[in-house]
């Protein structure tokens, strides 16, 4: 078998070789990426609500307790997980979790739970700003009319907040997709994994991964152009007429 001696020979051999191991590797990717960033992103809702819970002196002791020792888990969390590697979590959850505990992840699930304990804590801080940046008397107001803090939240904040957080979520799950080819230290078969089993075979190390960082680069741009077109359409029309009442106008002129 001759083999091709042009980069773009080689190019055009791995793919016609390779095409469906790049395919497979790519949706594998993104499939971790999508339920990483959906996961990691409920997780960082949650965590940033409870950051942003206020200690009621008038409430009870066990509530105080309670919500002072639940900011300190989410506090302690957010700390570890944005201060280690996600390499170095991925081999802890995976490898630690069997030696020390017994048990023993699927590497996809592993990837999984990797992607969305690193992904909530970053976004946990995002969601704490958001939720902190939000005017105060919509809090007030939601109380006055009866509202639980948990019912103001549901219903009034958090949706705010969620708007204001899309340019951020739309990041994270780029940065997701890129990041996913650090679960390849856990045998997880995504793209990189797949380009690192292909460079074993012919040693062609420039044209493999030329390939994988094409297709990296084309999921990120269509991504970031399908965000910035939904953040357009979610901003509405900038020209817009205002209407105005002619029996104000009439009044206002008398």
């Amino acid at each position: 078998m001759e083999y091709p001696t042009t980069f773009g020979g080689w190019v055009a051999f791995l793919l016609e070789m390779y095409g469906p191991q790049f395919v497979q590797g790519t949706i594998t990717t993104l499939e971790l990426a999508l339920i990483g960033t959906i996961l990691g992103c409920l997780l960082g809702f949650i965590v940033g609500i409870i950051q942003s819970l206020h200690v009621d002196r008038h409430a009870s002791i066990v509530s105080r307790v309670v919500t002072k020792i639940l900011k300190a888990v989410v506090a302690v969390y957010v700390e570890v997980f944005r201060g280690t590697p996600m390499m170095v979590q991925a081999m802890v959850i995976y490898y630690g979790s069997a030696q020390m505990f017994g048990l023993y992840f699927n590497t996809f699930a592993a990837g999984i739970l990797v992607l969305s304990i690193n992904t909530g804590a970053y976004m946990a801080e995002s969601v704490r700003g958001a939720i902190t940046g939000i005017d105060p008397g919509q809090l007030e107001g939601a109380y006055a009319i009866g509202f639980t803090h948990l019912q103001a939240m549901v219903r009034v904040i958090i949706p705010q907040a969620f708007r204001n957080l899309i340019p951020q979520i739309g990041n994270t799950f780029i940065s997701a997709i890129k990041d996913t080819s650090v679960l390849n230290v856990i045998s997880v078969t995504e793209l990189y994994f797949i380009g690192r089993g292909i460079t074993g075979t012919y040693y062609r190390f420039f044209e493999t991964f030329f390939i994988i960082s094409m297709i990296y680069l084309f999921l990120t741009f269509v991504t970031s152009r399908l965000l910035k077109l939904l953040e357009r359409k979610l901003d509405g029309s900038k020209s817009y007429d205002l209407v105005v009442d002619d029996a104000d106008t009439a009044q206002e002129v008398a």
